[in-house]
Formats: C-alpha cells, sequence, structure tokens
C-alpha cells in the first residue's frame, strides 16, 4: 500500500522524533497568533471609511508583538540547533537550510520594521500609511504560512532520515534548553 502512495506522488507519513515532533507542535499556537495578526491586518488595508489608524495600528502592533515574543525562541531552537545539524549533511550555503534562514530572515525583518515604524506614530496617521504598515505585515504572514509548510512538509521529514539516533537525543535535549 504505502509503494502504490508513493508511485502515485503521495508522501509517505513519517514518524517525528521528540525534537522534530516538539518543533512541529510549536507551529500550531505561533498559527493562531499569526492568523489573529493577518485578520487585524487585512482589516485595516481593506477598510476604506475608518478613521482610526492610529488606535487601529496600535491593536496590530500588540498582535505582532505576541507572535514574535513566541517566535524568536522557536527560530532559534531552528537556527541554532536544527539548522546547524542538518547542515553537516546537506550543507548551508544552497538548499533547504539555505531557503529557511533566508525565510526566516524575510519574515523577521517586516516584523522588526512594523514595531520599528510603529513605535512612535504620530497623533494622526493617514489610510495610506496605515495599509502600507498592515502590509508589511501580511506580506510577513504569507512568508511565515509558506515557510511553516515546507518545514512540516520536506524539512522536518528530511531530518528525521537523516540524523542519527544520538542527534535527535542531542536535538531534543539542546531545544528543551532554549
Amino acid at each position: 500500500m504505502m509503494d502504490l502512495c508513493c508511485h502515485m506522488g503521495g508522501q509517505e507519513e513519517v514518524k517525528l522524533c521528540a525534537g522534530l515532533e516538539r518543533l512541529k507542535q510549536e507551529h500550531g499556537p505561533l498559527r493562531e497568533l499569526k492568523q489573529r495578526m493577518f485578520e487585524l491586518a487585512q482589516e485595516i488595508v481593506g477598510d476604506e471609511e475608518e478613521r482610526n489608524w492610529k488606535e487601529r495600528l496600535l491593536v496590530l502592533r500588540e498582535s505582532v508583538q505576541a507572535l514574535v515574543t513566541e517566535l524568536d525562541p522557536h527560530s532559534e531552537r531552528e537556527e541554532g540547533v536544527l539548522f546547524p545539524m542538518m547542515a553537516q549533511y546537506i550543507g548551508r550555503t544552497f538548499g533547504p537550510i539555505a531557503v529557511m534562514e533566508y525565510e526566516h530572515d524575510q519574515a523577521k525583518q517586516r516584523l522588526a520594521s512594523f514595531l520599528t515604524k510603529t513605535a512612535e506614530l504620530p497623533e494622526t496617521v493617514d489610510r495610506e500609511s496605515a495599509a502600507a504598515l498592515a502590509n508589511e505585515v501580511i506580506e510577513a504572514y504569507h512568508i511565515l504560512a509558506e515557510h511553516f509548510m515546507k518545514e512540516e512538509n520536506v524539512l522536518f521529514p528530511m531530518a528525521e532520515r537523516l540524523l542519527s539516533d544520538e542527534e535527535k537525543e542531542e536535538l531534543a535535549e539542546k531545544i528543551g534548553q532554549i
């Protein structure tokens, strides 16, 4: 049955070790925070009539900060532990690790830019400025949505196949310390 699935282009389900499973499970709460942030940003971009742009940007800012607070340690577990372990096998300059690090950087840059630009908002904010700021958040959302999918469907299964049992234990131990 498995062979049939694979020949038809399906992907074999891979049971992940404890460390990889933890990283995958962390995506759930991050997705919820990311979704809330995205919805707030979309409301700002899509609203033609509203006038309280500053208040709405401050609410969005709180949502972005909540995501970043949870996202940073997750990223550190990946960048500081998983990626270097995998890089021993597949390198870091090109390929999956390079892509994952690039996507981390792109999402973080957009979120940081939004937070910097909204740290001291003027008393009045016009619709165009509010929409431009919210669009940075929307771009970060899209990067992270695709990124999580790639990790869950490609990177984590690849790591499960590449890493030795000892490395998997080390992975779980090290990410537990972050």
